[in-house]
C-alpha cells in the first residue's frame, strides 16, 4: 500500500509539473494589451487583428480591416473637436451616422461612426478622439460592413481596453532605427524619428527638477541620423561636411577648430569640431560632427556640450559613436 501511495503522489507531482510547463510555454492570451512597437497607446485588438509591421496600429492580414493610431499633442484635442463633424466627414467621403461622447479609463472624448463606399465595397468607419493626460489620441478604424468578424459590439469592446503607457521603453524605441546603438554611455533617449534618427541627452539626476528650457539646453545632446544621398565623389566630402555643419541649428558665433577625414565603423568619414554659443542662452559650447559615408547614404552624428565638462562629454560621445552599426 505505501508503494501505491508513493506512486500516486509521484503521478500528481508529474502532472502539476507538466501543467506548469505548458502554462509557461503558452503564448500571451488575447486578453493582454498589445502596444504597437514604439507607441504609447495600446489595446486588446479584436480577434483576427494583429499589430501591423507597416504602420502604427493593427490590421487583419486576411481582410480589409485596420485600426490606425495617431498620437498628437494634448492641445490638439480642442482644435480637432471643433472641426470634426458631419460636413467634415462628408468631404472625406464618409457618411456620419453618430457622434457621441465616450469615457474610457484612459480619458474622455468623442466617438464618431458611419460608413464609406470605396472601390465598390462598403466599410464601417469609426473615429475616436480622446484626451488622455499629456496627449491626444486619434484612432481611425475601418472594418467591412455586415461582417460577423467585426460587429459594432466587438469594435467598441476593443476601444474600451485602450491604454496609454507612461513611456516607450528605450530598448523598444531603438528597434525603430535603421542602425543599432550598442552603448548609450549614460545618455538617455529624448526622442526617436521612426526609421531615421535618435536624439540622446543627459537625464536629470535622481530627484532633480529641470527649471526651464535653458537648463535643458545646457545639457549635452547627441543626434544620430541615417540620411539618404551624400557625395558620390570622395573629393567632395570635405565641402559636404562643411555645408552639413553649417546647417546645424541652435548654435551661433561658430568658429571651426578642426575639419579632417576620419574612418569609423569600417567606413570613410569626416570629423568637424567647433567652438560656438548656444543660440538661446549665449552660453559657450563645443560642437562635434561625425559623418560616415557608404551604402547609398551617410550617418550624421552631432554632439553639443558645455565647455567646462567637454573633455568628459567628448569621451562619452565617442563611446556612443563607436558603438553605432548599420543594420
Amino acid at each position: 500500500m505505501p508503494d501505491s501511495k508513493c506512486k500516486s503522489a509521484a503521478s500528481v507531482i508529474a502532472l502539476v509539473a507538466a501543467l506548469a510547463l505548458s502554462l509557461i510555454a503558452a503564448p500571451a492570451l488575447a486578453t493582454d494589451t498589445v502596444y504597437p512597437v514604439g507607441s504609447r497607446v495600446g489595446l486588446i485588438p479584436p480577434a483576427g487583428m494583429v499589430a501591423s509591421d507597416k504602420f502604427v496600429g493593427f490590421n487583419d492580414p486576411n481582410a480589409e480591416a485596420a485600426i490606425l493610431i495617431n498620437i498628437l499633442p494634448a492641445a490638439a484635442y480642442a482644435q480637432i473637436e471643433k472641426t470634426v463633424d458631419g460636413e467634415a466627414a462628408k468631404r472625406q467621403g464618409v457618411h456620419l451616422d453618430k457622434r457621441e461622447p465616450i469615457t474610457l479609463s484612459a480619458g474622455k472624448g468623442l466617438l464618431l461612426s458611419g460608413w464609406q463606399v470605396t472601390e465598390g465595397s462598403r466599410f464601417r468607419k469609426y473615429l475616436l478622439l480622446l484626451a488622455a493626460d499629456d496627449l491626444t489620441v486619434l484612432l481611425t478604424i475601418q472594418v467591412p460592413d455586415q461582417d460577423t468578424l467585426y460587429p459594432d459590439k466587438a469594435v467598441r469592446a476593443a476601444l474600451a481596453t485602450l491604454t496609454v503607457r507612461e513611456k516607450v521603453p528605450e530598448a523598444e524605441e531603438l528597434t525603430l532605427l535603421p542602425f543599432e546603438v550598442g552603448d548609450l554611455a549614460g545618455f538617455h533617449i529624448d526622442g526617436v524619428l521612426r526609421g531615421r534618427a535618435v536624439m540622446l541627452s543627459d537625464a536629470p539626476a535622481a530627484g532633480e527638477v529641470r527649471k526651464d528650457d535653458s537648463d535643458n539646453n545646457a545639457r549635452p545632446h547627441f543626434l544620430i541620423a541615417a540620411v539618404p544621398g551624400g557625395p558620390s565623389d570622395p573629393a567632395d566630402r570635405a565641402n559636404f561636411a562643411k555645408l552639413s555643419f553649417d546647417e546645424i541649428g541652435g548654435i551661433k558665433n561658430v568658429h571651426l577648430t578642426m575639419s579632417e577625414p576620419l574612418r569609423g565603423g569600417g567606413q570613410s568619414g569626416y570629423q568637424t569640431m567647433a567652438d560656438a554659443q548656444d543660440a538661446r542662452t549665449g552660453a559657450d559650447v563645443k560642437v562635434v560632427q561625425w559623418l560616415r559615408f557608404g551604402g547609398g547614404g551617410f550617418l550624421q552624428m552631432i554632439g553639443i556640450g558645455p565647455v567646462d565638462s567637454w573633455t568628459a562629454v567628448l569621451a562619452r560621445l565617442r563611446t556612443v559613436r563607436d558603438s553605432v552599426e548599420l543594420k
